[in-house]
């Protein structure tokens, strides 16, 4: 029965609703009441999360020749954010208290910044609050050091050794996924603004006469990317972020924004034209020459193309463009439309009945065989076939596989070795030679 799209209008309620339901995102510390800004990944969370960085690794690293990745530590030298900036005022945010109920908000996020809108009391004077985590180091707890609060500077660090080591030819980038933190004041909207998340990033080193090419070239890159992931042209936008409102190290900065349920369009990805800054001020306070010798020995310090992308936001864009409702039977079904390179399990595999040892025993055998090829794929023996076609469905599996009496040849010789593969879309079932899945599923 083909199915029937349902009118109802997708909300971040109901998206967050699935993700704890079904494993994917859980609150965190849930147990204990919470802490705002924290989200854990559950089963198949991970391995959504896991899929995405793959993809964007194959497509930005190892599909190229001018990439080198890189995994730099979560804590560096203090000196590393003063060079760069991150300890004066331009990492922080207005924050102002309410001096009655205590409550603190970003000031250039409120309307009225006289008024709580929590309570209605006398809010504070604005005061710079930095974002960063501050901790300290060793024993003695002399030397402070900070969660860092982007992956950037892990790279700028290294550039030195990775031309040294590498002797890559400009232009080329070294890319990096890695956690971030960043004490937010009002962390909101499940994993759109948190206090721990993970980038996927790029420092795209180039001539500064050649930049706006490269930047063309990675803009269409980015574009593929967002494709890639399975998220609709009308669903992305370019935002040419105004000259008043760039960061103090950019020249021209795109967000690309996601049309997110009930929120609109907002950011998902960044990309900025940092020009020199910050190798120019790493070589200016470390005193190490941050400059790229060319083979004929002149030297020159390289401009940067900052491609960024949030784990979290990705993640989050694909779950609102998969999700679907439609009527199936004359029931109500939700379910997940990922791409099958993205989709948790790849495809579930069930024993018509799980209490007849020869279905259980061919089922296994086709999973086993399921899964030395593609890996991610799931066993599914609970509750009847439907409840099963259900709960896979807002899995986000592509496909199910059943193994009946048919595939032991019992009921219809002729349909001996084959077995039932539905379809997770469109709810069609077609019977497939048990040697011929592979390809069929490819």
């Amino acid at each position: 029965m083909v199915p029937m799209e349902s009118t109802g209008a997708t909300t971040m309620e109901k998206i967050v609703s699935l993700a704890k339901r079904r494993g994917f995102v859980f609150p965190g510390s849930e147990i204990y009441g919470g802490l705002r800004g924290t989200w854990d990944l559950g089963p198949l969370g991970v391995a959504l999360n896991n899929n995405i960085k793959r993809e964007w690794w194959k497509m930005f690293v190892l599909d190229r020749e001018d990439m080198y990745g890189l995994d730099a530590a979560i804590l560096m030298n203090e000196k590393v954010w003063e060079a760069s900036g991150h300890t004066g005022a331009g990492f922080s945010d207005p924050v102002v208290e309410c001096m009655k109920c205590n409550h603190r908000f970003r000031a250039d996020h409120l309307e009225n910044t006289e008024t709580c809108p929590d309570c209605g009391g006398t809010l504070g004077d604005a005061k710079d609050f930095n974002l960063m985590f501050e901790t300290k180091v060793g024993a003695e707890g002399t030397a402070k050091s900070y969660l860092r609060p982007e992956t950037a500077q892990g790279i700028f660090v290294n550039f030195k050794n990775v031309v040294d080591s590498m002797s890559p030819k400009i232009p080329f980038g070294i890319a990096q996924i890695g956690k971030a933190f960043r004490n937010e004041i009002a962390p909101r909207e499940f994993l759109f603004r948190v206090r721990e998340f993970e980038q996927m990033e790029i420092e795209y080193f180039v001539k500064e006469v050649e930049w706006e090419d490269h930047f063309e070239k990675l803009r269409s890159d980015i574009q593929t990317w967002h494709r890639h992931l399975g998220l609709s042209d009308g669903n992305v936008r370019e935002y040419e972020v105004p000259e008043n409102d760039l960061a103090h190290y950019s020249k021209r900065t795109i967000d690309f924004e996601y049309n997110y349920p009930g929120k609109g369009f907002d950011e998902l990805a960044g990309f900025a034209y940092r020009t020199d800054h910050d190798l120019k001020n790493h070589q200016q306070h470390s005193g190490v020459s941050m400059e790229y010798i060319e083979p004929d020995g002149s030297r020159f310090i390289p401009h940067v193309l900052e491609p960024s992308f949030g784990v979290g936001r990705a993640l989050t864009a694909v779950l609102c463009e998969a999700y679907r409702e439609d009527e199936m039977g004359g029931e109500t079904r939700t379910y997940l439309k990922l791409p099958a390179h993205l989709a948790p399990y790849r495809v579930a595999v069930s024993p018509l009945l799980k209490n007849r040892p020869p279905l259980v025993e061919k089922a296994r055998e086709v999973f086993t065989m399921l899964k030395k090829e593609f890996g991610n794929v799931a066993w599914d023996d609970n509750g009847n076939v439907g409840k099963r076609y259900r709960r896979q469905d807002e899995i986000g599996t592509p496909h199910c596989i059943v193994i009946d009496f048919e595939t032991l040849g019992e009921e219809q010789p002729g349909l001996k070795d084959t077995v039932t593969v539905r379809d997770r879309d469109t709810g069609e079932q077609q019977r497939v030679q048990i040697n011929e899945l592979i390809n069929y599923l490819k």
